[in-house]
């Protein structure tokens, strides 16, 4: 990972650790890129407005809460709850994937109150850490305006919306910390952590709960989706460090999954192998084990076997399993790299690879 730190989705239900999701938080409680022609079509880039003083800044503020707090939602598993956008007025929402979880069927209740709608799973891009549901109720719907994240600047201004630790409606403000991050978060029952390219980096405070929901400029421009909180692992929670899923890879996959009921072109390098972390003697990480090669993928032409150790590519060593996630989420497909490893019988090679393409099931 980028950071020594851990970082966490901030979804409930979740223990902290690596990267915190911050979208399912439990109910009483709670880590690194289409088109179509509804309002969550991605506008142009936009300057946010230039607030003069303490009061045009309250002003601007209040302008952009009116205008995009009714687009966010409070999405209900039953286990946990997280947040999520409404993306058009036919009824499909965006949130993450870890929100949904294995879930089929949700609860969804707008920020403007009334009864619960119920919804229904779309699709999932667990990779990216994204979904979508779509409800039956569409009456009132009030879709976000999304706009390009590819014109952020750090420094920017920014609001996160969403429903932390269940507190529906709440509103949190920072700035654009830092942009193109690459971060993953932890593990969950065996299962490697998304990985989150082009991440976009802010102080906004992110809690539980948020993950699926808003971060928004003074233009009133969904410019991410709130995802991950870091967590250091002797301190606990860092307050002021979270991250989220950049607008132009979140409106991508929306439309890839509305249009084709799934995602079909993942834009993701990939190996070709399915890995674990490989450990020393002492039990320190050490590379990542190929546990299987994919048939006609780059790594099975280039000669790699299971059994094989993984150190580093293009002399950027891959200790963990997340390490390689992350590495290869700054690739393109493609790309040729070099891959050096470590064969069960303790010899080494150096082998080069072209990226194949993430699958995207």
């Amino acid at each position: 990972m980028e950071l020594s730190r851990k970082v966490t989705r901030t979804a409930a239900a979740l223990a902290l650790a690596t990267l915190t999701a911050c979208g399912g938080g439990g109910l009483a409680t709670n880590t690194p890129a289409a088109q179509q022609t509804t309002p969550a079509t991605p506008a142009p880039p936009a300057a946010s407005p230039a607030p003069t003083s303490p009061t045009d800044l309250e002003s601007a503020y209040e302008r952009v809460i009116k205008k995009v707090l009714p687009s966010t939602v409070q999405i209900t598993t039953g286990r946990s709850l997280g947040s999520g956008i409404i993306y058009d007025t036919e009824g499909h929402i965006v949130t993450n994937a870890h929100v949904v979880g294995d879930s089929q069927e949700f609860d969804v209740t707008l920020a403007t109150g009334g009864k619960p709608r119920k919804a229904k799973l779309v699709s999932t891009f667990p990779a990216g850490d994204l979904a979508v549901i779509k409800v039956d109720d569409t009456a009132g719907l009030t879709p976000a305006s999304f706009g390009r994240s590819a014109g952020l600047r750090v420094g920017q201004i920014v609001l996160a919306m969403g429903n932390p630790l269940g507190f529906s409606g709440s509103v949190t403000q920072g700035i654009v910390s830092a942009l193109g991050r690459t971060v993953s978060g932890e593990s969950h029952q065996g299962r490697p952590g998304a990985t989150i390219s082009n991440a976009i980096q802010t102080s906004a405070p992110i809690n539980p709960g948020n993950s699926g929901g808003a971060l928004v400029d003074l233009s009133g421009k969904v410019i991410g989706i709130p995802t991950l909180a870091a967590v250091d692992p002797e301190l606990g929670a860092a307050p002021g460090i979270g991250f989220a899923i950049p607008s132009d890879t979140a409106t991508d996959v929306a439309d890839q999954i509305i249009k084709n009921g799934r995602v079909v072109n993942s834009h993701r390098a990939a190996l070709g192998v399915r890995v674990g972390t490989a450990v020393d003697t002492q039990g320190n990480p050490i590379g990542v084990v190929v546990g299987s090669v994919t048939p006609g993928s780059g790594a099975e032409r280039a000669g790699i076997t299971p059994g094989d150790v993984i150190r580093s590519i293009n002399d950027k060593p891959t200790p963990t399993a997340n390490a390689l996630s992350q590495l290869l989420a700054s690739l393109r497909p493609g790309d040729k790299v070099t891959v050096k490893l470590l064969h069960p019988d303790g010899s080494t090679a150096t082998v080069n690879v072209v990226l194949g393409e993430l699958p995207t099931s």
